[in-house]
């Protein structure tokens, strides 16, 4: 079991930034992969942006160059930097690992991006 708890969610307007973070309970190299998706009311989860074991990233298009996903080790954290908001990001954020075990999902934190 890993659990995962996630931070830094809020109220923002469009353009401003925030950053999401993840505190794994294990440590984060043991895991296939670590991303964040996001569900908008009435919309299926979606991935936003993931990050390898080995530490290569991805992104969604609709945020490529505004948002940047990073890890810290030493912490068993992961960040979501989130720049350039609009109001279309508006979701709930969601941490998800992929490990030998299965794959987790933190509770989630709500973002959002006022007009």
């Amino acid at each position: 079991q890993v659990q995962l708890v996630e931070s830094g969610g809020g109220l923002v307007q469009a353009g401003g930034s925030l950053r999401l973070s993840c505190a794994a309970s294990k440590t984060i190299i043991s895991m296939n992969f670590m991303g964040w998706y996001r569900q908008a009311p009435g919309l299926q989860r979606e991935l936003v942006a993931v990050i390898t074991s080995g530490g290569s990233t991805n992104y969604a298009d609709s945020v490529k160059g505004r948002f940047t996903i990073a890890r810290d080790t030493a912490k068993n954290t992961i960040y979501l930097q989130m720049n350039s908001l609009k109001p279309e990001d508006t979701a709930v954020y969601y941490c998800n690992a992929l490990a030998h075990g299965g794959a987790f999902w933190g509770q989630g934190t709500q973002v959002t991006v006022s007009s």
